[in-house]
């Protein structure tokens, strides 16, 4: 009987962990943590503002950007006129157009809250077929998404550690505390907070190699605490964010699923942060207005810092 029941127990506490779904925000959300901001977030932050300094924090976009997996950058000029025509008019006008071919997933990029699910259901349990319709990605595209104006927090782990940081190194709710309590900085609702890693400036140019293939990075039960004091989006100077390896190879990107699909908190990759840790800001305020193409789940960005 006994024994019955401890199982029954355990069954009951495995079904509780697997239903990440409705999600906290409400079970028609699409937008997830980003509900928490809020105009007097914006007026907070903007109070902020000391010296007007802005930084601009994304990386170029372009063939060469480093990029996870094989996603790919192409840009075509479109001349006008054609060669061989004459120019338009008797003021002779000419131009220059473009045509990108590129991956939403290059560069500093924004991942959408329909990028990463489990078993194919993604964010507030929307199902593969849901969101990816004969019509188009729905419901979850960055489209959608507001701008985002709020507090932004630097973490320097880099510094906390106090020497470089190693492929798959991980950090958590302990050693993200720690770091916080050293810069005397705290996080609040409605916040986005960046990490800088050192590994954008270590790695990136010199071995671009180590810089797609490896990374340190947030572990799940640091991406847990932070989604649960409430921020908006977690970025870092790295490509995914999370570590690679990964803690457990059979649990790949598990830090994505638990931001993205379980917490609704945007992630953002390949912020370019080494420019506000080498002025020594710990917070600033963050401005960030997504190119709005429909049906992405993923899209390049430039977040603005100002301090």
């Amino acid at each position: 009987m006994v024994l019955a029941l401890s199982a029954l127990c355990m069954a009951g506490a495995a079904s509780a962990q697997e239903r990440w779904y409705p999600s906290k925000y409400g079970a028609s959300d699409t937008l997830g943590a980003v509900g928490n901001l809020s105009p007097e977030g914006v007026k907070r932050a903007a109070a902020l503002v000391k010296t007007g300094k802005v930084y601009a924090l994304g990386i170029p976009t372009g063939p060469d950007s480093a990029v996870y997996g094989d996603r790919s950058y192409k840009a075509e000029i479109i001349v006008t006129p054609p060669a061989g025509q004459p120019p338009l008019g008797a003021n002779k006008a000419t131009a220059f157009d473009e045509k990108v071919t590129t991956s939403m997933g290059i560069g500093t990029q924004m991942d959408g809250l329909g990028h990463l699910g489990i078993d194919h259901r993604y964010y507030n349990g929307l199902t593969r077929d849901e969101l990816n319709t004969p019509q188009g990605f729905k419901t979850l595209e960055l489209s959608n998404v507001p701008p985002i104006v709020t507090r932004g927090v630097v973490i320097d782990m880099l510094k906390y550690f106090g020497k470089p940081m190693t492929a798959g190194q991980a950090f958590n709710r302990t050693e993200i505390q720690a770091a916080m309590r050293a810069q005397k900085v705290t996080i609040s609702k409605g916040d986005v907070v960046l990490f800088h890693t050192g590994w954008m400036a270590a790695k990136m140019n010199s071995d671009r190699k180590a810089f797609q293939e490896t990374t340190p990075g947030i572990g799940e039960d640091g991406a847990i605490w932070l989604a649960d004091q409430g921020v908006v989006a977690i970025g870092a100077d790295t490509i995914t964010l999370e570590h690679i390896p990964f803690a457990d190879p059979n649990r790949p990107f598990v830090v994505h699923q638990t931001l993205l699909a379980k917490k609704g908190v945007h992630i953002l990759e390949n912020v370019n942060v080494g420019l506000l840790a080498a002025d020594g800001v710990s917070e600033f305020l963050f401005v960030l207005g997504q190119p709005r193409f429909v049906g992405t789940v993923q899209v390049v960005i430039n977040p603005i810092a100002i301090q």
